[in-house]
């Protein structure tokens, strides 16, 4: 991979990361404001579990953030774009559409097979 791939998922990566950040820092907003005292049992019932999903989506949205940061810091590193598994490189289309990516197309596929197997058990 060339330097100007390189320039373009770490930009398409930070971008990324931006983004979730905004979003968390509205959810906190939000989460803040919504901390009044709801008197009916069913609109309280519905405004807690809506406060739960937002907090379940942020978190899957903090692991992402996790996964960018290390995408980020292999990019430093020189190691962005090959498979921890096999050593070989990902697809630049794999890596546009998943640019977290840590795995080549096959390696990913073999991995959830094997996961599939053992769950099984």
């Amino acid at each position: 991979m060339n330097e100007r791939q390189l320039e373009y998922f770490r930009r398409k990566l930070l971008s990324w990361k931006a983004e979730l950040m905004e979003q968390s820092a509205e959810t906190i907003e939000g989460l803040q404001d919504s901390g009044r005292n709801v008197p009916d049992i069913a609109d309280r019932a519905s405004e807690e579990t809506d406060r739960a999903l937002e907090l379940r989506t942020r978190d899957r949205q903090r692991k992402l953030v996790s996964k960018i940061d290390s995408a980020l810091r292999r990019i430093e590193n020189g190691e962005y774009g090959y498979c921890e598994v096999s050593g070989e490189p990902i697809s630049l289309r794999r890596l546009d559409a998943r640019p977290i990516a840590t795995m080549t197309l096959e390696a990913q596929e073999k991995h959830e097979r094997r996961e599939r197997v053992h769950r099984d058990d």
